[in-house]
C-alpha cells in the first residue's frame, strides 16, 4: 500500500475512533452536567479521561497497529495531556464561568475544545507516540 493511501486510512480510522470517543465524552459530560449538576471542570476532566482511554486503546490497535510498549506509549499520551488538560481546563473555565466575565455555552466550548484536541492529538500520536512503531503489531 502506498504511503498516501496508508496515511489517508490512518486519518480516517483516527477520525472514526475519535468520533466514538467524542460520543463517550459528550455523553459523560452531559450526564454529569445536566443530571448531577457538577462543576464544569469536574464534568470535563472525567469525560476527557474516559474518552482518552477509549481513543488510545482503539487507535493503538487498529489505526497505528503498534506493538509499542503500552505503558511507555500511554506515558507519552499522558505527557500530551499534562499540557493539554490544564490549558483546556483553564480556557473552558474562562469561557464558561460568569466570574470571568464571559459566559459561553458549555457545549459550544466543549465541541471547540474537542476539535482542537482531535487535530493536535492525531499529530502527536502519529509522530511522537507511535511514529517508529506503526505497523509493528503482529497480524
Amino acid at each position: 500500500m502506498n504511503d498516501t493511501k496508508k496515511s489517508f486510512g490512518q486519518v480516517l480510522k483516527f477520525t472514526l475512533f475519535s468520533i466514538s470517543a467524542g460520543i463517550i465524552q459528550i455523553g459523560t459530560f452531559t450526564l454529569m452536567n445536566e443530571v448531577l449538576h457538577w462543576n464544569y471542570w469536574v464534568c470535563y476532566l472525567t469525560a476527557l479521561t474516559l474518552s482518552v482511554l477509549w481513543n488510545f486503546t482503539l487507535n493503538r490497535k487498529f489505526t497505528f497497529k503498534s506493538a509499542a510498549n503500552v505503558p511507555i506509549a500511554m506515558a507519552k499520551v499522558a505527557g500530551f495531556y499534562l499540557v493539554f488538560t490544564p490549558l483546556s481546563t483553564w480556557w473552558t473555565a474562562a469561557l464558561t464561568e460568569p466570574a470571568y466575565g464571559v459566559c459561553w455555552n458549555e457545549y459550544l466550548v466543549l465541541v471547540g475544545t474537542m476539535l482542537i484536541n482531535f487535530a493536535t492529538e492525531y499529530l502527536y500520536d502519529r509522530f511522537v507516540v507511535f511514529g517508529k512503531s506503526i505497523d509493528t503489531a503482529k497480524k
